[in-house]
């Protein structure tokens, strides 16, 4: 097999240091491996030398098998997609039943061979691809992201395809059709241009025993599907394209609203979706935000409309996918029958201010309420809002969801920017003793040794619960009263400090309690935060981990103190972008009296945090609470105001 080589930068990535300290070593060790490639400004090194360096200096962390399998992946030069694939074919091999041998085995991943059939022994043909599947999907320079899971899962609820056969024309590696298969689709389809990415996508449906097919090819060009429907379309397109096939595709029967122009290739894959639904069937987009108001394609956004094809436009939060600044959106058709009346709204929906987590169910709920009453008009202030297509059909037909809502109302009498002021004032006078006490430690101390929790969880000094994944919903026939059930504590909950926001509707696979001094960690963030649980009789909710520490042996406060350390985000982020894999964050070894200390100030730690994101929150409310109360005319200056 072609020797793995790796850069200094994907050396830092490995020890979980910085660029700098690498080069520091280069310096100062005699014994660091020398290059084998590259250039002098950017040269390779001998992946199994650097590992063989690393564990001799005690600075590699210690890795999983599917950490170590995945750097030999990753490491050539080449996009990994095809070695991914190759070994893909090897555990499909395995869960078909078959038990491959070296020979059998693609030349170049013989030598892997070992170590994929030990991690198929130990953890089954399927999560060893899913755990390597993820790794090379999560954001990497030079390689495509993926569908995050968590906006995936919502594309798919939104779809509604529980016993539905679904279409991905843009499939990339896989991740819509991988939610498809979690939320219960009979079968899946899809096309992708990249025959590699295609081949995983594929993998990924067949290792779940899902039928279907991904085929290789232009989805544009050449529709490997061409007069099919299913039930569902769902797809996250590639944008911006400058050569979509415009000029041949003129007249092409998929333009069944118009011929559409060449600056506007994402209507071009909205009409292509609609082309292959019947109907009634429902296609799910997901949509840089210029494609709502583009003058280029204001013809195209009118003829969905006036035929009622459109049936909502949702602004997500900024970070939902890359491009990650950019708050997308999600377009969501249904295929009109051309006799029928055009229905009289459209679900316009902003949730860009937000967080995904926290907002999914939310535009679940307001979607299936409207598409279970369209004829009804309602509105969420600043939310949701029904908008008469008439209204919609303008000079602009902007769709842009902010631009059509309705701000809430201020209160004449000022008395909540009164209370605002009160409160703010009340937080900032408080705010010096919050302040945690801390100061230098002596010069000289002995650095304490360090312990994962992986280490910590086979020595018993907590137990590792890993996170569990909500049951997608089916549909209007799922919803219920959620009133009564138990409180539910999120991944959105602890991302953004807040209390249980939820209650169990039935969608929690597995019912797990949470205790007092239990720390929970989102398994999907941008940066790593841990929750200390401080009250009985709450569940724990969907994609977090559970660490339960022995109170005899662990302080859950430092636990959850040390895990948040810019070490430790930057320690369990290294080879997973968004997704954190606590299990390689590292906790300093003390005895439970210094615990106990550290564990107090971080408590205090997170007071501190807190006022001062409440005092942000109010400044920034009572700014805009005297802005509006100012035009309005519902406040006026007071009397020797300057």
């Amino acid at each position: 097999m072609k020797t793995p080589t790796v850069t200094a930068a994907e050396i830092a990535r490995l020890a979980g240091v910085g660029r700098a300290a690498v080069s520091n070593w280069r310096k100062r060790h005699l014994d660091f491996p020398a290059p084998v490639g590259g250039t002098t400004a950017s040269p390779e090194f001998d992946l199994i030398e650097v590992e063989q360096w690393l564990r001799s200096q005690g600075k590699l962390p210690e890795l999983s098998g599917a950490d170590r399998l995945w750097q030999h992946l990753a490491a050539p030069k080449e996009s990994p997609a095809s070695a991914l694939a190759a070994v893909g074919a090897l555990l499909l091999a395995r869960h078909r039943g078959e038990r491959l041998t070296p020979n059998k085995a693609d030349a170049d991943l013989a030598a892997l061979l070992p170590d994929v059939d030990a991690l198929a022994d130990e953890l089954g043909p399927r999560a060893v691809f899913d755990e390597l599947w993820r790794r090379f999907s999560a954001p990497s320079p030079g390689r495509p992201s993926a569908t995050p899971d968590e906006l995936a899962d919502l594309m798919i609820a939104l779809a509604n395809v529980r016993g539905a056969v679904v279409l991905d024309p843009a499939a990339g590696s896989g991740a819509i059709l991988r939610a498809a298969a979690r939320a219960g689709c009979s079968s899946a389809y899809g096309q992708e241009l990249d025959p590699d990415l295609a081949a995983l996508a594929g993998l990924s449906l067949n290792l779940r025993d899902v039928p279907g097919e991904v085929f290789a090819g232009d989805s544009l060009r050449a529709d490997a599907f061409a007069g099919r429907t299913f039930d569902a379309v769902v797809c996250h397109p590639p944008f911006g394209a400058t050569n979509w096939g415009d000029e041949e595709l003129g007249h092409d029967p998929r333009w069944i609203v118009g011929t559409t122009p060449r600056t506007e290739p994402e209507l071009a894959w909205a009409q292509h979706a609609l082309a292959h639904l019947p109907v009634g069937g429902h296609a799910v987009l997901l949509m840089p935000p210029t494609v709502a108001s583009r003058r280029a394609g204001k013809r195209i956004r009118q003829k969905l409309l006036r035929e009622g094809h459109l049936r909502a436009v949702i602004a997500l939060p900024p970070g939902a996918a890359a491009p990650h600044g950019v708050p997308l959106h999600l377009w969501v058709l249904r295929r009109a029958a051309t006799e029928a009346q055009a229905p009289t709204g459209v679900l316009l929906i902003d949730a860009a201010g937000g967080d995904l987590v926290a907002a999914s169910s939310r535009i679940v709920a307001a979607w299936q309420a409207f598409a279970g009453a369209p004829a009804v008009t309602f509105e969420e202030a600043g939310f949701a809002r029904v908008v008469p297509v008439i209204d919609l059909i303008d000079e602009d037909v902007d769709l842009t969801p902010a631009r059509r809502q309705i701000a809430g109302k201020v209160e004449p009498s000022g008395e909540q920017l009164l209370r605002n002021a009160g409160r703010l004032t009340a937080i900032l006078a408080n705010l010096p003793a919050l302040m945690p006490q801390v100061g230098p430690a002596p010069s000289g101390a002995s650095m304490p040794s360090l312990l994962t929790i992986a280490d910590l969880a086979r020595t018993g000094a907590l137990q590792l619960v890993s996170p569990i994944r909500p049951l997608p919903s089916s549909g209007e026939d799922d919803r219920v009263d959620e009133s009564d059930g138990p409180l539910v504590v999120s991944a959105g909950d602890v991302i953004a400090g807040t209390e249980a926001s939820g209650r169990d509707a039935g969608k929690l696979p597995e019912r797990v309690p949470l205790l007092v001094g239990d720390v929970v960690v989102p398994a999907a963030a941008r940066y790593l935060t841990a929750r200390v649980i401080t009250s009985d009789g709450m569940l724990l909710g969907g994609n977090l981990y559970l660490l339960r520490p022995d109170p005899a042996v662990l302080d859950p406060w430092f636990l959850a103190g040390q895990l948040r350390s810019s070490g430790n985000d930057k320690q369990t982020t290294s080879l997973s972008g968004a997704r954190i894999d606590v299990r390689r964050a590292q906790i300093r070894r003390l005895p439970l009296d210094e615990q106990r200390a550290h564990g107090e100030v971080f408590r205090r730690l997170l007071a501190f945090e807190s006022a001062v994101a409440e005092v942000g929150s109010l400044s920034a409310e009572l700014v805009r609470l005297t802005a509006d109360g100012l035009a309005a005319g519902t406040l006026r200056p007071e009397d020797g105001a300057q």
